[in-house]
């Protein structure tokens, strides 16, 4: 009588889940993901308040998060994360300048920071390195930030710009694109007498006198990048 063998069992698949405010990107980024065999995307959210209660859910292995989202950004996101799932790690894809905001996205949790133009060439590796308990930035991004350390750069040395704090930052970059402080208050939880706090320490940061010059200068900061 032939004993029957069991037929080998498919290794798990590499669970994925996607976090940006975009439903085209999304797509694009999970065509990407799943063009590869061990890849999944097991589900996606376009906002902070979606993400949470999906990622204690899903429990991925991996959570690709972009930074502009509606309401609460990306970095409080990836902030929550490093508390709640440090087990999870994360990894920005963001249209974002790297030499703006990578620095700060490893900060708050993240693994690793690809821009979005070069996902095509650069996401299936930049997965494969944070999944191996590695940090991922292009070549570019990591020279300039061993050139920091190894000259010393201290805060003060900095542009104006990369002295603001990261709620600072999210402040001026939604009063670039025009929301009132009302709304911005809003969508950051937050009151708007915080928002005007804010406001003030930006202003004095980027040595502007008018609330007018601040708008100025935020939009052409917004649509310059």
């Amino acid at each position: 009588m032939k004993t029957k063998t069991a037929a080998p069992r498919r290794a798990s698949k590499t669970r994925i889940l996607i976090v940006d405010d975009h439903p085209i990107v999304r797509k694009g980024i999970a065509d990407l993901v799943q063009q590869k065999p061990d890849l999944v995307v097991c589900g996606d959210a376009d906002r902070v308040e979606d993400a949470l209660p999906a990622i204690e859910r899903l429990k991925p292995d991996l959570v690709i998060v972009d930074l502009s989202l509606k309401g609460v950004g990306g970095l409080e996101l990836l902030k929550d994360l490093k508390i709640r799932h440090p087990e999870i790690p994360a990894l920005v894809l963001s249209m974002h300048d790297e030499t703006l905001f990578a620095e700060r996205a490893l900060r708050s949790g993240a693994r690793g920071y690809v821009m979005k133009h070069e996902a095509v060439k650069e996401l299936d590796h930049a997965i494969r390195r944070v999944l191996s308990g590695k940090i991922y930035l292009s070549q570019a991004m990591s020279d300039r930030l061993l050139h920091m350390v190894s000259q010393g750069e201290r805060v003060r040395d900095r542009s104006p710009i990369e002295r603001l704090s990261d709620r600072e930052l999210e402040v001026f970059e939604m009063i670039g694109r025009g929301l009132p402080m009302r709304e911005i208050a809003k969508e950051l939880h937050l009151s708007v007498k915080t928002i005007e706090t804010h406001r003030a320490h930006i202003k004095e940061k980027l040595s502007i006198t008018s609330a007018v010059q601040l708008v100025q200068h935020a939009t052409q900061w917004v649509h310059g990048r």
